[in-house]
């Protein structure tokens, strides 16, 4: 698997990374709504919003990034996805508690009042670890969660298609 060279491969992160986009607006979202609005502690808003991500992320992913895939039974795949998406929540949640303080601090110095330096701080964090986390996810889910069927019996991908 090369995205550099292999055009099959960089749709397939295209529309991965599109997902992911939609997965960090429901994300972003929620974490807010959970952080600002509704009180909750950072470190837990973040796991309930990765949460409702995740889900989003394994329906859109199985439906039209790997539609070739669908024969894998949901559940296996479901699993396979959780478990990758846990790994992505291990990287991630120490991460996030690592940085936000920091992130925090700076934006007290060079933000102006309009967002308080917690909001801003929390939310550069959150868009931090979502790119780290992108990569990790792509990279095992296409490897695993998301292989080629072709591939799980032994054989090699198929070439793309002009």
């Amino acid at each position: 698997m090369s995205l550099i060279h292999d055009p099959y491969e960089r749709v397939k992160f295209l529309r991965f990374a599109i997902v992911g986009t939609l997965g960090s607006v429901v994300d972003f979202g929620v974490f807010n709504l959970f952080a600002t609005l509704l009180k909750v502690p950072a470190i837990a808003a973040s796991v309930v919003s990765f949460s409702l991500a995740v889900i989003n992320n394994f329906i859109w992913n199985r439906y039209w990034t790997y539609p070739e895939t669908r024969q894998v039974p949901i559940a296996k795949q479901l699993t396979q996805f959780a478990i990758v998406s846990i790994a992505g929540l291990a990287i991630r949640t120490p991460l996030f508690a690592f940085i936000e303080k920091p992130l925090i601090n700076l934006a007290e110095r060079w933000i102006p009042n309009i967002l308080t330096p917690t909001i801003v701080g929390h939310n550069l964090a959150l868009a931090i670890v979502i790119l780290v986390v992108l990569l990790w996810n792509f990279f095992v889910n296409r490897k695993w969660t998301f292989k080629n069927p072709v591939d799980q019996e032994g054989a090699n991908e198929p070439s793309p298609k002009a």
